[in-house]
């Protein structure tokens, strides 16, 4: 009953329909019959008049009022004397929001399930070794944390237990339990496994992964569906060709009732519903997908997209090179400088640098053994390298083009075969040698990029910061011709903006890909942690580590429209039948009040079909794929 109250209580012109009409009926029985018509009549002109006042506003806003057909048709029933058929309209137009309300919490379900699953609680362990049950929002960083079997972990932590099992599917899609050890980090979101387990924090809630997810997932949820654009396209000629048949109807049968049955059944609702719920419900399929779409204007620019530019490391690539050489040319008090010594000035200054070469860096030097000196100072240049004090010595680590503009000279290139890539250091102004990394293509690379073919994509462009010969090899590996190296994050946004063939999708993952990730039509972020520069300023961010996940994001965009498109035409098509029908006298006017809410139901249930579809997983088969036939590269 509660709930009843509430609804009613949330749409008060639906409650005062109903009220109407069963005040109206009880008088139709009576005595006082002949007020009926004054009730029904000047109710329905009233609520007609309310919806004017709404179009009146959408218009001044840019947006064509599509409640014009249901106000004249609430006037022109109520001018004829077919009060009831007025007043059923009057029904569908205060309903249509509460169907709207139901139909998009059903779209976006998967959307909002993330968010009911956020843990509002955490247990606390004290220095005396008791448990205290706190609001996640006074953890702190090294604070332990106990968490039970089953239950969702709260933040962000290292695992002080042996080992532990987690099920990441809230946050990556995989259903298979994961074991952690002692000392990797653990991400707020997993779901412990049968035994409990304890763990430091590393961030405070607010900070932690599953916090900035749920944040994504509730600004999605909030998007409002760009659908005015794409309803415009259609509500104004169908205004209009609703009124021709009806203006007809009158006309050639000279009958003024034969205008009112018309336009009952030429409903709006199809454009003024169905395609945000068809939206909203291409959202929730893409967030189940492991992709947050932030808003629905995204989806429909997915859908006209002609070219994709990626960044290389971390996208096409793992993002996890490993060190393989480490080559010295500097001579230090009469003797060469050891490989050790080197690796050791330059993994301790990189250790302060959130790159992805600067961990293969540290990770490189402590496979070794080599232990890493704090420096005395440190400052990051971005996209260029890092600049520190160790031990005395000036230490620059980064590109060859930022280390020449230390020395003061060119340096030669170090030698590299193809899939290479090398870091420079210099030391005390002089060239010191360079480290070499490799980074592979990741195995579904190449499959992803055929299925974007295959969904109308039609130019692809790889930028990167890395040096052109190792650039022009992965791209070689995938098919792409369009390259640009030694990019700097101005160069990138400079490569999108030149790119003509648009909308344009910018693929990218580090701090230093937010600016472009800004400037295109759509910014993807891949592999996303919720906090990264990259996802805020991304209309998409990939919560799994897999850039198929981006094909699928791209399939959805397109099916979504599709549906959207459909349900529209559906509505209209079944609205033009029934005006026909009307138009020749065989559709009473509350018969074709009735029909119109089967129409509005028809399409909104069919706008609901843009929440399924296949799976979209491509095949492991990196370089089997061939961009298609490129004449020239983008001017920058």
């Amino acid at each position: 009953m509660g709930g009843v109250f509430s609804f009613l209580k949330r749409y008060p012109f639906v409650l005062a329909t109903v009220l109407v009409a069963i005040f109206a009926g009880i008088l139709a029985v009576g005595p006082a019959a002949e007020v009926v018509p004054w009730v029904l009549g000047t109710f329905a002109l009233l609520m007609a008049g309310r919806s004017f006042v709404g179009m009146v506003r959408e218009l001044r806003s840019g947006s064509f009022g599509v409640d014009l057909l249901a106000i004249t048709a609430i006037s022109a029933a109520v001018a004829v004397g077919e009060y009831w058929a007025a007043l059923v309209i009057v029904l569908m137009l205060t309903g249509g929001e509460a169907l709207e309300d139901y139909a998009a919490h059903r779209a976006k379900k998967d959307l909002t399930a993330l968010l009911s699953k956020s843990p509002q609680s955490a247990s606390r362990i004290n220095a005396d070794g008791s448990v205290s049950v706190v609001p996640i929002n006074e953890l702190a960083p090294g604070d332990e944390v106990l968490v039970r079997a089953n239950e969702v972990v709260p933040v962000d932590g290292t695992l002080t237990s042996a080992t532990g099992e987690f099920n990441e599917s809230s946050l990556t899609g995989e259903s298979l339990p994961v074991e952690f050890v002692r000392g990797e980090e653990v991400l707020s979101g997993v779901v412990n496994g049968s035994g409990s387990v304890t763990l430091i924090a590393t961030r405070a809630a607010k900070d932690s992964q599953y916090q900035q997810i749920a944040a994504l997932v509730e600004e999605a949820a909030a998007s409002k569906a760009p659908m005015v654009r794409l309803a415009d396209r259609f509500a104004v000629p169908f205004t209009l060709i609703s009124l021709l048949i009806a203006g007809l109807a009158w006309w050639f049968s000279g009958d003024p009732v034969r205008f009112a049955e018309v336009l009952v059944v030429a409903t709006p609702c199809p454009l003024i519903i169905a395609a945000p719920v068809a939206f909203m419900a291409g959202m929730s399929r893409s967030a189940r997908g492991g992709a947050i779409v932030k808003s629905s204007a995204t989806l429909e620019k997915f859908h006209r997209a002609r070219s994709i530019a990626f960044d290389k490391t971390g996208t096409l690539t793992y993002g996890q090179p490993s060190l393989t050489a480490v080559r010295t040319t500097l001579a230090q008090f009469g003797a060469g400088m050891s490989e050790n010594r080197l690796l050791q000035l330059a993994a301790s200054a990189e250790q302060t640098s959130a790159h992805t070469l600067a961990a293969a860096v540290t990770r490189g030097a402590k496979d070794r053994g080599i232990s890493l000196i704090t420096p005395e100072k440190s400052e990051e240049s971005t996209a260029n390298g890092v600049i520190s004090v160790i031990d005395g010595h000036d230490v620059w680590v980064g590109k060859r083009s930022f280390i020449e503009e230390k020395v003061g000279k060119p340096l030669t290139r170090t030698e590299l075969v193809p899939g290479e890539l090398a870091i420079y250091v210099a030391v005390d102004r002089q060239h010191a040698g360079a480290l070499v990394l490799k980074d592979e293509v990741r195995e579904n690379s190449g499959s992803t990029l055929e299925v974007l073919k295959d969904q109308g994509i039609e130019h692809f462009t790889m930028l990167t910061g890395d040096d052109q010969a190792t650039a022009k090899h992965v791209a070689a590996e995938l098919g792409i011709d369009r390259v640009q190296a030694n990019c700097l994050p101005a160069d990138k946004v400079a490569a999108v903006h030149g790119i003509k063939e648009r909308p344009v999708i910018m693929v990218g993952d580090g701090v230093n890909d937010a600016p472009v990730l800004a400037a295109a039509d759509v910014g993807v972020a891949m592999g996303a942690r919720g906090a990264t520069a990259a996802s805020e300023s991304a209309d998409v961010v990939i919560l799994r580590d897999d850039i198929s996940r981006v094909a699928h994001a791209v399939v959805v965009g397109r099916e979504t429209v599709n549906v959207a498109l459909q349900a529209i035409a559906v509505g209209i098509l079944l609205s033009l039948v029934f005006m026909t029908i009307a138009a020749f006298g065989n559709l009473p006017a509350i018969v074709g009040a009735w029909m119109q809410e089967v129409v509005d139901v028809v399409a909104i249930l069919w706008a609901l079909r843009a929440s399924r579809g296949k799976e979209v997983v491509p095949e492991l088969k990196a370089s089997s794929w061939k961009s298609p036939a490129v004449t020239s590269q983008p001017k920058v």
